[in-house]
């Protein structure tokens, strides 16, 4: 990474999978929720979302796992969620809620999720493309 994207893990990177629909979605909802601009985004395909995954004990080909660094720490899976959704603030805090649950039963739905998301919700040719205002929070 170069020295702007070491700046980005202070405010959490989300590395994401680019030609997944579902998970395009779910960059464009927080592109739209996160006004304080805290996140910052690596799509699995790119060279520093590959790197990130692999630094992390995930497999970059066959990621099954959402992952989020933020603080020095890595989250993954329904933490990981919880914990971004978190990081919007306000009402969005409530979402913490969902802790409650065994961790075991919400990364198991996470997973039956994730293994089928081409299935469910489809697959894009290529990465997500961030609008121009939007490319600086992307660190490919």
């Amino acid at each position: 990474m170069n020295g702007n994207d070491a700046s980005a893990e202070a405010g959490g990177v989300i590395v994401f999978d680019g030609v997944c629909a579902l998970c395009s979605r779910w960059v464009r909802f927080l592109l739209r929720f996160d006004r304080r601009r805290r996140y910052r985004f690596a799509a699995m395909q790119g060279v520093h979302g590959r790197a990130l995954l692999q630094q992390h004990g995930l497999d970059p080909d066959d990621p099954l796992s959402f992952l989020l660094l933020e603080q020095g720490r890595a989250w993954t899976d329904t933490d990981a969620i919880l914990q971004v959704v978190a990081g919007l603030g306000g009402a969005w805090r409530c979402v913490t809620l969902l802790r409650v649950l065994p961790r075991a039963w919400r990364d198991r739905a996470y997973r039956a999720l994730a293994r089928n998301r081409y299935r469910w919700f489809g697959r894009h040719d290529r990465c997500y493309v961030p609008a121009p205002g939007q490319a600086a929070r992307f660190l490919d």
